[in-house]
């Protein structure tokens, strides 16, 4: 509220002495006031700084990019304060694990533990402290030494170049622990590998529980980490320990099915995944002497499913369903959840990122995300992003994507998650469009997207045949607006089989103007409605396939036509069994394009952001 300001009219003397004395009373009370109201502003002032007052990693998102203390030439992003506490030496630790019947392996008996070596800050005796864990099974992973294949990796009691040593650089000083895990059946950890299943995800829940209740813990534990390093973090909160209180996932699938099936098409890696890792891990110990009941079936249900899906291929055990691990989360999970994803990942799609973000937030599970035009990396790798970029595939993006604010970021979610200090952090998603800028939005796709929905008897075509041997190209016209493409976009497409009971169609997204690539879509017939379940397919006969696109933050100029081509199989997926037949398209009314379409003001929108300029700084 403003000051209010009372003017004083002068008067004429009228020699009235008890006007006067009136006049002077006045004068003094308003006086005495104006000390009382100078003196309680003043406290309510500085009661109101007091109030809203920052810790210094409190920075708001649209104030980052003036920071003067960020250290922007490193690798990694850096924190622009350290702390004040020493390292100790690292301690290695088995813990033991009971496992149900079901989860017994065969074989060699020994007992069930896993090995964790841990750092721990030089604290006064008595500090209680949280735990930020990283596990995987790429511990001690590799060749064995063998001629032509090359030496393992580091074993888990050296920080990984991953997560470990950049925690240990960041965090420990500050009073974090650091844990690194081997995964059952990896590393100095005993057991079976169990890729991914119960017993695995056992394990690594109870390691968790262990971290929470030693004497030196404050009780929450945080796990944090890539690809199969971040898969354990959902895991981990499929069935939780009470003292898991937020996980990082980075680009970590949230299911084995899900990672190498999109609407059905199989990638070429499922075929050997599960025995890759088996090899990989190999080291001629005792480990290798027992042997967990899922060891034969994760070979054969890629080629199961793959070939004879609906015929009950990929039904026929519960190896994918074991393995199926949001579902859990959502129903389990009470923690918080910091989501990373790149968006032009190959290795595990951002499609595991959406709908995901908001089914969690749907679930009542805080959750934050951060997404950019990466591939499968961190978010603050600016060497790493050159490399791994190219033209339709991130390099619009370049060099803004790299967030050299990230460790800043992510402290402040470590400091009130695990250590309760400070606000929370606001919800949301960070997203950087495929031209580089950056938006935040209280969701993705944002609640204030709209549809534009095009029937492909509106666009020009040219063939009408998708097989091992022939393609269709779909061109739709232009706009006369900016379509800013924010979601998942859809082609419910018209297609009928040939002599054979499947098909496969493989979309590709151009801005056709620019003919630069902006997104892609697989479906199997078999899948037509999506999802994991499949369906029969008889030949000849003519199916509505409800394509779902990857996730796609892009913006196409107006006046910029887009292109879809069809093909038969793409990038990283295999042919159908009916690649050589193929199928026949339907490019009329029954077909249509969904176009997730959002607007923002180019200028003056007060979802952009700018981020911290590393790319000018000399070193």
């Amino acid at each position: 509220m403003e000051d209010e300001v009372f003017e004083a009219e002068i008067m004429p003397d009228s020699g009235n002495y008890v006007l006067n004395i009136t006049l002077a009373a006045t004068f003094a009370v308003s006086i005495i006031f104006l000390m009382l109201g100078t003196s309680i502003g003043q406290i309510l002032d500085e009661k109101s700084v007091e109030e809203t007052s920052q810790n210094w990693w409190e920075i708001p998102l649209h104030e980052r990019h003036k920071l003067t203390n960020l250290d922007l030439t490193q690798e990694r992003s850096m924190l622009p304060i350290n702390g004040t506490y020493k390292v100790l030496t690292y301690t290695e630790h088995f813990i033991e694990v009971e496992l149900p019947l079901s989860e017994q392996d065969a074989g060699f008996p020994e007992d069930d533990v896993m090995h964790v070596a841990l750092w721990l800050p030089d604290v006064v005796e008595g500090t209680k402290i949280p735990t930020i864990m990283t596990i995987h099974p790429y511990y001690d992973f590799g060749g064995e030494g063998m001629p032509g294949v090359g030496d393992d990796s580091n074993p888990n009691t050296i920080p990984d170049r991953g997560v470990g040593e950049w925690v240990y650089n960041n965090f420990i000083s500050h009073g974090y622990a650091l844990a690194q895990a081997s995964t059952f059946g990896t590393g100095k950890s005993t057991h079976c590998q169990d890729v991914k299943g119960l017993g695995e995800q056992i394990g690594i829940q109870a390691v968790v529980d262990w971290l929470g209740k030693q004497n030196w813990s404050n009780g929450n534990v945080g796990l944090m980490g890539k690809s199969y390093a971040g898969t354990t973090n959902w895991e981990a909160a499929q069935n939780p320990s009470e003292h898991l209180k937020t996980i990082v996932p980075i680009s970590g699938s949230i299911g084995v099915q899900e990672m190498f099936y999109r609407n059905g098409s199989s990638e070429f890696r499922a075929l050997g995944y599960d025995a890759a890792y088996w090899a990989a891990t190999s080291d001629l110990t005792t480990d290798e002497l027992r042997v967990c009941q899922d060891d034969l079936q994760g070979p054969l249900n890629p080629f199961t499913t793959h070939l004879w899906a609906h015929y009950g291929g990929a039904e026929w055990n519960d190896y994918w369903d074991e393995r199926r691990h949001l579902p859990d989360v959502l129903a389990n999970y009470k923690g918080s959840v910091y989501l990373v994803w790149g968006m032009q990942d190959w290795n595990v799609d951002p499609y595991h990122a959406f709908p995901t973000y908001q089914l969690m937030r749907d679930a009542g599970i805080p959750a934050r995300g951060i997404m950019g035009q990466w591939a499968h990396n961190y978010p603050d790798q600016p060497t790493t992003h050159l490399n791994a970029v190219s033209p339709g595939y991130g390099a619009e993006a370049y060099p803004e994507m790299t967030r050299m604010d990230w460790a800043l970021d992510l402290f402040w979610w470590f400091e009130y998650w695990l250590k309760g200090n400070g606000v929370m952090p606001e919800l949301h998603v960070q997203m950087q469009r495929h031209d580089g800028r950056w938006h935040v939005e209280d969701t993705w796709p944002p609640e204030d997207m709209y549809w534009e929905e095009i029937t492909l008897d509106q666009a020009t075509s040219s063939g009408s045949a998708v097989s091992a041997t022939s393609s269709v190209t779909v061109t739709i016209p232009a706009s006369e607006n900016d379509r800013f493409i924010s979601g998942l976009p859809t082609l419910h497409l018209s297609a009928s089989t040939g002599l054979c009971d499947g098909g496969q169609i493989f979309a590709t997204m151009y801005d056709a103007t620019e003919n630069l690539r902006i997104g892609h879509a697989t479906m199997d017939v078999r899948y037509r409605d999506g999802g994991y379940e499949a369906k029969t397919v008889a030949p000849l006969t003519t199916y509505d396939m409800q394509m779902e696109f990857n996730p796609m933050d892009v913006i196409v100029p107006a006046g910029n036509e887009i292109r879809i081509e069809l093909t038969e199989t793409g990038m990283d997926y295999l042919p159908s069994p009916c690649a050589a037949i193929g199928m026949q398209v339907n490019l009329d009314s029954s077909s249509t394009l969904s176009l997730p379409l959002i607007d923002r003001d180019e200028e003056t929108a007060p979802e952009w952001f700018e981020v911290p300029n590393w790319w000018d700084v000399e070193e």
